[in-house]
């Protein structure tokens, strides 16, 4: 994954902590306007996700902080 997205999740994922406390769930899609803007980024948010570690829809925000930051 590219550093750009790496740090993307990550920021999303502090915000979303900050403000709905450490047991915030959320999807690859937050980090993603709802405009389809850029369909390659969202594509390797996705196989990230989806194929590489084959996690649920929303999943904790602590965790895949975790994970992007140890990868």
């Amino acid at each position: 994954m590219r550093d750009s997205l790496k740090q993307k999740i990550i920021d999303v994922c502090e915000q979303k902590i900050q403000s709905k406390g450490d047991t915030v769930g959320l999807s690859f899609y937050a980090f993603f306007a709802n405009k389809n803007d850029d369909p390659e980024l969202l594509m390797e948010a996705a196989t990230w996700w989806i194929k590489e570690h084959q996690l649920d829809h929303f999943e904790k925000a602590a965790k895949i902080k975790q994970m992007v930051q140890s990868s």
